[in-house]
């Protein structure tokens, strides 16, 4: 089982770690250009489009992506951590 839980999550964290990093830079540039004011190049609006998925028309549906995969990726991480696990009870002995 813990096998299959591996291939998933490996297969997984490929699939969901390029939108991911996309969501992660540009919201931390949108910061950086909008609070702080540096220029990087790239209009906050664009930097914007980018991060909603609104550039790609998927800003109805981006969150969602998101938020299974990340979902996904947690279950089988926790599956295979072992802390959800059947514990074997300890017989004391003197």
């Amino acid at each position: 089982m813990k096998r299959a839980f591996r291939k998933y999550h490996r297969t997984l964290a490929i699939i969901i770690s390029l939108p991911l990093a996309f969501t992660v830079f540009t919201g931390t540039a949108v910061t950086i250009v909008g609070e702080w004011g540096i220029n990087i190049g790239l209009s906050r609006s664009l930097l914007l489009d980018i991060h909603t998925g609104e550039i790609f028309h998927l800003q109805a549906i981006y969150p969602i992506l998101h938020g299974l995969g990340l979902m996904g990726l947690l279950v089988t991480g926790l599956s295979m951590s072992g802390l959800f696990g059947k514990k074997t009870q300890q017989t004391k002995r003197n």
